[in-house]
């Protein structure tokens, strides 16, 4: 075990460069044992390069990381045995029976033939898919898919789990099953970093790490986001036309955002700016029609957009 954090993931000063450019940027992290880590940010945000190198695929241009005990950069083998992984990308076999993928990944992962059987069955059991062991996979549903990509990725019993957007493309529905099952293995010890652009997803994680342009913007529970990430209050604004409201709102000083969320906007206020009142007189002095305008509790993509707004300003300001 590395002797600077009893963590299952580790990372200090972790980069990763291609040429002149730096797709993973000094990344902190931390992740404890059993723990669900969330890692949320845009495409080309860094996520899939982090990944990567925990599981030892790609080795770091600068810093340290540790997964399971073992180093990224020297112990990359090691590594590779001791995790889990899923990628977004449906990566079984069309062509093969659910129990024919089983098995081959079963033989990939060198599970004891004294124990296949017995993994067999729990992963069938996992995804869901007894009574569906001779069915080829390419006719079966997305959901079920990812549940069985999720069933040969544990089938060797890694302490540590990679999942780079598993559920991307699948319904919302087998996407809640599909948490079900995550959760299902935390709570057995299971230590889990899974990549997602769905926020709502976002609050079924422990914790959830913000990465943009590579750089960790910020990291907390749902929670401790939802309360400490925007630096202002934010308002639900009710307006006709939308488009014309939030253009009004942006020119108006103290708004330091205006966004569009369903059918009304979603302003944020900073320290002195305009209350519920000043801004309808704003709106109504432009002619626009004004509904009710009241606080709402920030939600995760409230809380994204805001933090990565704030952290472009301060690279442009640098």
């Amino acid at each position: 075990m590395n002797a600077t954090t009893d963590a299952a993931v580790f990372a200090h000063g972790l980069t990763k460069r291609f040429g002149s450019f730096v797709a993973v940027d000094h990344l902190e992290l931390s992740i404890a044992r059993g723990e669900v880590m969330g890692f949320i940010g845009p495409n080309g945000a860094g996520k899939s390069t982090t990944i990567r190198m925990f599981c030892g695929l790609i080795p770091p241009s600068d810093g340290q990381a540790t997964v399971a005990g073992f180093d990224v950069g020297t112990q990359s083998q090691a590594v590779r045995e001791h995790i889990g992984y899923m990628s977004q990308k449906f990566s079984l076999y069309g062509d093969l029976t659910v129990l024919e993928n089983l098995r081959f990944f079963g033989g990939i992962y060198r599970v004891p033939q004294s124990k296949l059987a017995e993994r067999l069955t729990f992963a069938l059991s996992m995804a869901g898919l007894q009574g569906r062991e001779h069915a080829l996979v390419a006719t079966l549903a997305g959901g079920w898919k990812q549940r069985l990509a999720l069933g040969c990725a544990i089938l060797h019993r890694p302490p540590v789990l990679f999942l780079d957007e598993p559920t991307s493309g699948v319904e919302p529905q087998a996407r809640r099953q599909f948490w079900d099952l995550i959760h299902q293995l935390a709570g057995e010890g299971v230590t889990i970093l899974v990549s997602t652009h769905y926020m709502d997803e976002a609050e079924y994680c422990n914790r959830i790490a913000l990465i943009d342009r590579g750089r960790l913007v910020a990291i907390g529970s749902p929670g401790e986001l939802r309360n400490h990430g925007l630096g202002g209050v934010l308002l639900e604004v009710t307006a006709q036309p939308l488009g014309a409201a939030r253009s009004a709102l942006l020119n108006v000083p103290g708004i330091v955002e205006a966004a569009v969320f369903g059918d009304k906007l979603h302003v944020l206020v900073g320290p002195g700016g305009p209350d519920a009142q000043a801004i309808s007189a704003q709106l109504l002095a432009r002619g626009l029609q004004v509904g009710p305008i009241h606080a709402v509790t920030p939600s995760l993509e409230d809380v994204f957009v805001r933090l990565v707004s704030r952290e472009q300003e301060t690279r442009e300001a640098a």
